[in-house]
């Protein structure tokens, strides 16, 4: 991050709090390629990923404060009159202002709200689009693991270790090329008529009044319409995978169902409505790994390989099998 984008996010991050004088010193809450976020008291300053199309953004900060997703979504706050909710940097970086609400808490398994994740879920993928000022874009999931699988081809070959991670990378590539062409991001998805978050995880909730208030869904840099089962893909593969606890996974799943969400049937198994995201997140992950591992020139660990052995798993069932059940585990 750049001195003067840091004083940026800092003044935009200042805003005046009732008995309190002087303002907080700003806090880099987040640092990476993708998004910079800095905190100054009750307030939070983003600047987004540098390829980030203002014009979708705007769409989707009038959606994120649109009355429909109350409850939902964190509301941004205005950064411009009457009612803006973004503003670019001098590098033309998109901008933007939101509350602070306190994250889910990463020493602390048991406090993962995966019930609370997915009651706001189904009620997002419930939402009556046409009810929402439009055009709203499609979500960016299956671009976001387009990008993934770039980023691993242009890190192997710069890597030093390259020799030691070509064959993960090579699985990988496989367990890719087996996918359907619209969770590769090649063709729209069958299904594209519901509202998804688009990168569902644990880091995408917080409270909101901080520490005691209600659970609310953050980041809509993917928010956008498509299939909403892409928003269940990571904890499905997780639990796949071995990663996700079995007693977790199944109430978040029926926590779901019982409010309504439409990304699979309201019982039976839900696997048909899942296995191609859960697939695709699953290379997604992989791929990023493998190409963080090349970068560190490290080997994988544990989780790493947990998820590139997944995608070996999957490239290694018979034709007639590969289109049913969950392969990712």
């Amino acid at each position: 991050m750049t001195t003067p984008l840091l004083g940026r996010l800092a003044a935009l991050s200042a805003s005046p709090e009732p008995g309190r004088t002087p303002q907080p010193a700003p806090e880099v809450l987040a640092d990476r390629p993708d998004g910079t976020v800095v905190r100054s008291g009750r307030t939070v300053a983003k600047a987004h990923a540098p390829d980030c199309d203002p014009q979708d953004l705007a769409a989707r900060l009038r959606v994120a404060a649109h009355p429909l997703l109350h409850g939902v979504l964190l509301p941004p706050l205005p950064v411009t009159a009457p009612g803006g909710h973004l503003t670019l940097a001098e590098d033309g970086r998109a901008l933007t202002r939101w509350p602070y609400g306190s994250p889910v808490p990463p020493d602390d398994p048991d406090a993962a709200p995966w019930e609370d994740a997915a009651r706001l879920l189904a009620r997002l993928h419930s939402v009556d689009v046409a009810q929402l000022p439009g055009p709203v874009p499609p979500m960016r999931g299956p671009a976001k693991a387009a990008r993934a699988l770039t980023r691993l081809r242009t890190a192997l070959p710069a890597a030093r270790v390259a020799h030691s991670l070509a064959p993960a990378a090579d699985v990988v590539e496989r367990a890719w090329a087996l996918l359907p062409a619209w969770p590769r991001d090649a063709a729209g998805p069958p299904r594209r008529g519901h509202l998804c978050h688009g990168d569902l995880h644990l880091g995408q909730l917080v409270r909101h009044p901080a520490a005691d208030g209600p659970w609310l869904l953050i980041d809509i840099d993917d928010l956008g319409l498509g299939d909403p089962a892409w928003d269940l893909a990571r904890p499905a593969a997780w639990f796949a995978t071995g990663l996700l606890a079995p007693g977790v996974w199944t109430r978040f799943l029926a926590a779901y169902r019982a409010a309504g969400g439409p990304a699979v049937r309201p019982d039976g198994d839900p696997w048909p409505a899942l296995e191609i995201p859960a697939r695709a997140l699953t290379v997604q992950t992989a791929a990023l790994a493998v190409a963080k591992a090349l970068a560190a020139s490290r080997p994988l660990d544990e989780i790493e390989t947990a998820v590139v052995d997944a995608c070996a798993r999957m490239t290694s069932l018979p034709p007639q099998l590969a289109d049913n059940g969950p392969a990712v585990g």
